[in-house]
């Protein structure tokens, strides 16, 4: 007889929101969200070694290209502080991919201007079986002007 395996809730999510990061297997990655540690042991299973939970990610030095968030269950209200604290670590030019519940109109709007006021340009956001699915990158600073 064959067993079924039931696939965690977190592993559904991980892959999408693997394609949408665009990290390679060595990209630094930081984890965060009820099932942050989870996430961090599934990267590690499929051969990312840099990636860590927010509860072993060191002190913040901008050294993470990429922030994986699964915040299904939670408030985008406790969203808001998780993201003035984990944009710290990530790179000047890193990405951030909040997977949410299933979110009406006003929702998705909310979650996309607390984005924008930190400095990130939406480049996706699609509605998923289990849920919402957004990325940013943080918009590419201004070059220097040069004195004629």
């Amino acid at each position: 007889m064959i067993e079924s395996r039931l696939i965690p809730g977190y592993e559904r999510v991980l892959d999408p929101m693997l394609a949408l990061a665009g990290c390679s297997k060595a990209d630094r990655i930081i984890v965060a969200g009820a099932k942050g540690i989870e996430l961090s042991f599934a990267l590690h299973r499929r051969g990312y070694t840099g990636a860590a939970a927010t509860a072993d990610c060191g002190h913040p030095g901008r050294q993470y290209a990429a922030a994986l968030v699964d915040w299904r269950q939670r408030t985008l209200k406790a969203l808001d502080a998780t993201l003035d604290w984990l944009v710290a670590y990530l790179q000047p030019m890193g990405i951030v991919v909040i997977w949410v519940d299933a979110q009406n109109p006003a929702g998705q709007q909310n979650l996309r201007a607390a984005l924008e006021r930190r400095g990130f340009r939406i480049e996706t956001g699609r509605a998923h079986e289990h849920g919402f699915v957004v990325s940013a990158r943080r918009a590419q600073p201004r070059p220097l002007s040069k004195a004629a």
